[in-house]
């Protein structure tokens, strides 16, 4: 058995209902030997990051739920001088709390920033994947089972082959997997200083980084050219029948650009 968790990015739609249902299944929940209780504040073994792009009135948001990726060559596994932490056959990672010294290797050695401390207890916790749940014929862990939108779905790998197309995993070899994580976009409204009306049906070009997307302003006079590659370097040519052409050059992704409203000459 090798079963994965799939989140799609396109479908979160920042609910949080992820993150809560951890918190009610493991705070003043005693699960040992999976986990002690969690503490009511300071923790998140399942944790929604809100991610804006752009600026008003150009924006978008997308949110990403991170856990544990429970690591096929987990950092925190070595580091651990008490052999607390294991890995179980199904992958999922544990960190042992009657085992466990506080010593904190684990938190510094996890390249994820996913182990908290619990200062009462003194110990190292994180996500485990509800393994207590799955060990008692449970089939879905508290984070996917909440999931309103199916943006979390967890199965076996092999039955995922499909919809692991195009995604990452967070760790290699690990659990967690990510499809449709928005790349940056460039966007703009095309307007007619003169008449003070928008203009639709502008066409506008861009090129860099080997790319060459076309793209329309639509009813509003906006043009959108998303998942756009960050850190790359654009030219933006816009025309209009009856304008004059306008050019933007040297325009970097290295996050995403509102380039506001655009005033095109008349020729």
């Amino acid at each position: 058995m090798s079963k994965i968790f799939l989140i799609d990015v396109a479908k979160c739609s920042g609910c949080y209902n992820c993150q809560l249902a951890c918190k009610d299944e493991h705070c003043e929940n005693d699960w040992t030997p999976y986990a002690a209780p969690q503490p009511l504040t300071g923790h998140f073994w399942c944790k929604v990051s809100e991610h804006v792009q752009g600026t008003i009135p150009k924006v978008k948001i997308h949110y990403i739920a991170k856990m544990c990726a429970h690591c096929a060559d987990a950092e925190c596994i070595k580091a651990c001088p008490e052999n607390a932490i294991s890995r179980r056959g199904d992958g999922f990672v544990l960190i042992d709390p009657a085992k466990c010294s506080g010593c904190k290797k684990c938190m510094d050695a996890c390249p994820y920033d996913v182990i908290y401390f619990n200062s009462e207890l003194k110990i190292a916790q994180k996500c485990t994947g509800c393994a207590h749940l799955l060990d008692n014929g449970v089939k879905q862990p508290r984070c996917s089972e909440a999931c309103p939108t199916d943006a979390i779905v967890f199965a076996e790998e092999s039955e995922l082959a499909e919809e692991l197309k195009g995604a990452s995993p967070l760790a290699p070899g690990g659990k967690i997997y990510y499809k449709n994580i928005p790349g940056e976009f460039i966007g703009g409204t095309v307007y007619d200083p003169i008449e003070k009306e928008v203009i639709i049906g502008a066409v506008c070009l861009l090129t860099g980084g080997g790319l060459t997307l076309r793209a329309e302003t639509d009813s509003y006079g906006d043009f959108w050219f998303r998942d756009l590659p960050r850190g790359g370097e654009y030219t933006l040519e816009i025309s209009a029948k009856g304008f004059k052409t306008k050019q933007f050059a040297q325009i970097r992704t290295d996050k995403s650009v509102n380039l506001d409203d655009i005033p095109l000459e008349k020729e």
